[in-house]
């Protein structure tokens, strides 16, 4: 009646009479406002909607790009750190075992490099860790893990430090047929950190125990108890937190407040759950639960064969010829000395890899170590170059780098190398390595 105008629907439907013919039609007006209404709030929230997720697409993306940078300078920083600690410890063992023998005061000397040098690749070590647990990046293979054998090598690698401190360690007995779901090497890391903690904040002559529970609900209990001095509320409060150290950072034991971060963090990606008792004057219990396991069965078909010892060969007299690629002149000069305490071994050097290429084709190496940085092609170029050639596809391949992360070292084994060394160099290790690829060759020649 007021002239204005509106939105409607119209309905007409023919009016008819008996003989079915149409004598009128009903026309039915209904207000289409509130429809209108209703979809034009549709429409603008489905805008609304599209542009939310643009925004969140366009962010994931600035999220995974950051991670992946955060992860290239991780690995970048590893390098970078590694290289250099890598002549320190290198050269200091060098010193420490040389002849003649150091004077007591080198001894010392030599003694305060190392345990620095192995605390600062130690501090390396957690802080990658710790950043590779955050960006997500960390894969961990859970499978059933038999704990008697995981306590017996972490008793083996912690009684060291015990012996040193003064301190008694008990491990109670473990059935064999005791598994847990873990990935075996961090749950020795996460063991190895808690014995740890618990000799150096111990009282002089004190104990520590680790214990095992398995419960009801399919849940395995692991427990390290020490008698130190215990743990205020306050302090537990403040456990597991990045870097702090509950005011023990101008104490006598070194420590970076990282192992027990890093440790709830494994155990939390290990579906578990960790936690702690402590009581003033009495000392603290550090206990972790994971899921118990049953025992692994082997296939009806699968024969496991016997092997018997090899009766020892006579001392090989041959020369074997080692080809380093190095461009670090430094750690080139550490591989020198150390390979010169080898009389059986003949060292050639490479500072780049097309270098060593050639000289792999032309010299035919028993064993090749191989950097991965490498000025032009890489490590693993050159790794690819070498299996390709009929010449030197046969040549076990040696990988020893500063890049350290998992990552680095899954892609490095997956390459082809026989084994993935990190430096710092640990002799003992390095020289078993070099033993490895020298087995390789003369398995192959026979």
């Amino acid at each position: 009646k007021d002239g204005s105008r509106f939105p409607a629907v119209v309905s007409v439907t023919a009016l008819r009479d008996d003989q079915d013919s149409i004598i009128g039609y009903l026309l039915i007006g209904t207000d289409n406002t509130a429809r209108k209404q209703v979809e034009a709030e549709r429409a603008r929230l489905d805008l609304v909607l599209q542009n939310k997720n643009a925004e969140l697409e366009r962010a994931r993306r600035v999220a995974e790009h950051a991670n992946q940078a955060k992860s290239d300078f991780l690995s970048s920083m590893s390098h970078e750190l590694r290289s250099p600690l890598n002549a320190i410890l290198g050269f200091a063992q060098l010193l420490e075992s040389g002849t003649p023998p150091p004077s007591p005061a080198q001894v010392g000397s030599i003694g305060q490099i190392l345990t620095a040098g192995w605390y600062l690749l130690k501090l390396i070590n957690e802080i990658l860790d710790l950043a590779l647990i955050e960006s997500g990046r960390l894969s961990l293979s859970l499978e059933p893990t038999s704990l008697h054998d995981v306590l017996q090598d972490c008793q083996a690698m912690i009684a060291p430090q015990a012996q040193q401190k003064g301190i008694a360690i008990k491990f109670s007995p473990v059935d064999d047929d005791c598994f847990v779901n873990a990935d075996r090497t961090r749950l020795k890391q996460v063991v190895v950190n808690l014995l740890s903690n618990a000799i150096k904040y111990n009282r002089p002559g004190g104990t520590a125990e680790v214990s095992y529970k398995l419960h009801s609900n399919g849940r395995l209990r692991i427990s390290v108890r020490d008698s130190g001095e215990g743990l205020t509320a306050a302090k537990m409060a403040q456990l597991f937190q990045p870097f702090n150290r509950l005011g023990q950072e101008t104490g006598a034991e070194e420590g970076t407040g990282i192992g027990l971060v890093v440790s709830r963090r494994l155990v939390e990606l290990m579906d578990g759950e960790i936690g702690v008792t402590s009581t003033v004057g009495v000392g603290s219990v550090f206990w972790f639960e994971l899921d118990a396991a049953s025992v692994p069965q082997l296939a009806q078909d699968m024969q496991v064969p016997f092997t018997s010892p090899s009766p020892p060969e006579s001392p090989d007299t041959r020369v074997h010829t080692l080809l380093y690629v190095e461009d670090n002149k430094a750690n080139m000069a550490l591989v020198v000395q150390l390979v010169a305490r080898r009389p059986d071994l003949r060292l050639m050097g490479a500072e780049d890899a097309m270098r060593g290429i050639a000289m792999a084709r032309a010299h035919q190496p028993d064993v090749i170590v191989m950097d991965i940085n490498l000025p032009g092609i890489s490590g693993m170029q050159a790794l690819a170059i070498l299996r390709e050639s009929p010449a030197t596809r046969h040549i076990p391949v040696l990988a020893l780098s500063a890049n350290a992360m998992p990552r680095d070292i899954e892609r490095g084994l997956a390459a082809g190398f026989f084994r993935y060394l990190t430096k710092p160099i640990r002799v003992n290790e390095f020289m078993a390595a070099l033993d490895e690829g020298l087995a390789m060759t003369q398995t192959r020649i026979q």
